[in-house]
């Protein structure tokens, strides 16, 4: 934060003083810009959401949040449209917005699956199948197809010099998400020999922030389908915000209140 900005009174003072006061006075001024500038860092602040699942009433919840704070930038780790009831409403909202989006594994299946070749064990994944169907026909042929063209990871660098990594799931398998309860040496399998400093990741829907052998993994749990701890959806939306600069990187995580919570 800048630091707090202070009102000085004056007072008359002697002709035969005025010059010398205003001397003194630039001096102290010049000194105290000095100071303030080699001590304050301009800062980007990066909203970091994952799995939507086009819940598109949670994201504007979110989004609302967001620009009473402020930001820069917003990263999307995947699983944008499925199975929610408003796809393309979520689609629309996320293009506007101009964010950064990589693909998940939901995307993947709604833009790639051949479900005329699923053969369904249970009326769950019936009702799957036929909710697969239905996002599609909304959704329409020209933006499935760019679903199946998203990226799976996007690299940013970042002011301090460290280089930030989007992936869905993992750098070492995008399909393969870190778990809050993971050991460091399974977390480690799933970082490989990645680069990243850090790694702005989903999948698993539940939030974290932890450090791995100097690798910093900011899991930004879920939008859409945030767990409720019961085995269910809660009342509640996940957002992470990074406020970046040259001095480093602050992580702030927290939970949106929505429906009745809100």
């Amino acid at each position: 934060m800048p630091g707090h900005w202070f009102a000085h009174g004056s007072k008359t003072a002697p002709r035969s003083f005025s010059r010398y006061r205003l001397s003194r006075r630039l001096k102290v001024v010049d000194r105290i810009c000095v100071v303030r500038t080699a001590s304050y860092a301009p800062r980007v602040r990066i909203v970091c959401i994952s799995d939507i699942h086009g819940h598109a009433d949670a994201l504007s919840a979110v989004l609302a949040v967001a620009e009473r704070r402020g930001y820069d930038k917003l990263l999307v780790a995947g699983d944008l449209c499925f199975p929610g009831p408003a796809p393309l409403t979520t689609w629309r909202r996320l293009l506007q917005l101009q964010a950064v989006l990589v693909q998940g594994l939901g995307d993947r299946a709604l833009a790639l699956l051949d479900i005329s070749k699923v053969v369904p064990k249970n009326p769950h994944e019936t009702a799957r199948i036929e909710r697969v169907s239905a996002v599609r026909t909304e959704l329409g042929e020209l933006i499935v197809a760019r679903l199946a063209r998203l990226p799976t990871t996007f690299r940013m660098g970042l002011e301090d010099g460290t280089e930030l990594l989007l992936v869905h799931g993992s750098p070492a398998d995008p399909s393969e998400p870190f778990c809050h309860d993971m050991t460091d040496e399974e977390i480690m399998a799933l970082l490989g020999d990645d680069p990243a400093d850090i790694v702005v990741c989903g999948g698993s829907h539940v939030p974290f922030d932890r450090l791995v052998q100097g690798v910093r993994i900011v899991n930004v749990g879920s939008v859409g389908e945030a767990p409720s701890g019961q085995g269910g959806i809660s009342g509640h939306a996940d957002v992470t915000i990074l406020s970046t600069s040259k001095l480093g990187v602050e992580v702030e995580q927290f939970a949106v209140p929505l429906g009745k919570a809100a």
